[in-house]
């Protein structure tokens, strides 16, 4: 099976909604965990890579690759 990309900065949609009623967050750390920030309420979770890939059902809004120079 093929590993989902995603990187820092990206919006993604989790498989369940959060409590707040949101069902997109952004990631702010990446890592052996994943730090992730609900966009409705701001609350943040940190859960390890591989549970975070395996709920994680869509990335919504790539972060804009900045260049390096």
């Amino acid at each position: 099976m093929e590993r989902k990309q995603f990187g820092l900065g990206d919006v993604v949609q989790m498989k369940k909604p959060h409590p707040c009623g949101t069902n997109a967050w952004k990631v702010i750390r990446m890592g052996m965990d994943v730090r992730i920030k609900c966009t409705g309420c701001d609350h943040s979770v940190m859960i390890g890579r591989l549970e975070f890939e395996r709920k994680l059902k869509k990335i919504l809004i790539r972060a804009e690759e900045e260049p390096q120079a």
